[in-house]
């Protein structure tokens, strides 16, 4: 997979409209919710500083937000949507395998010992 990572930026917001409704569209309309542009943009613009453009080559296909707390020391993934021509492809997967955090924690070397749900205990080894 030729996936990458960009920041996005103003320029964007055309193409995550059009992926938001093309990802969400249907389910906000069962559940009543509104599909405007407008309501679109106020779901894009939260959390915009950390919003990533996924790019498969060098055309956009998805977006992927992930924030950091400091306060409760955690990752939070905010937002992944993927255009349904690429979806079942496991790029959400290769998303979350490539967040920040793990890269980090296993670059120092940490290793995951444990998993309940979505939770992860990781451990790292003293190195004498």
């Amino acid at each position: 997979m030729d996936l990458s990572l960009r920041n996005a930026n103003e320029s964007d917001m055309r193409f995550l409209l059009d992926l938001r409704d093309k990802t969400m569209k249907h389910y906000l309309e069962e559940a009543g919710l509104p599909t405007s542009n407008e309501e679109y943009e106020k779901r894009i613009r939260f959390e915009f500083d950390s919003a990533q453009i996924v790019e498969w080559g060098r055309s956009p296909i998805g977006l992927f937000k992930v924030t950091y707390s400091h306060k409760r020391n955690y990752w939070y993934i905010v937002q992944i949507q993927i255009d349904p021509e690429y979806q079942g492809m496991k790029i959400g997967s290769w998303l979350i395998n490539s967040n920040p955090a793990k890269h980090l924690y296993f670059c120092l070397g940490i290793r995951e010992v444990s998993a309940i749900d979505a939770e992860q205990r990781m451990d790292l080894k003293p190195q004498y």
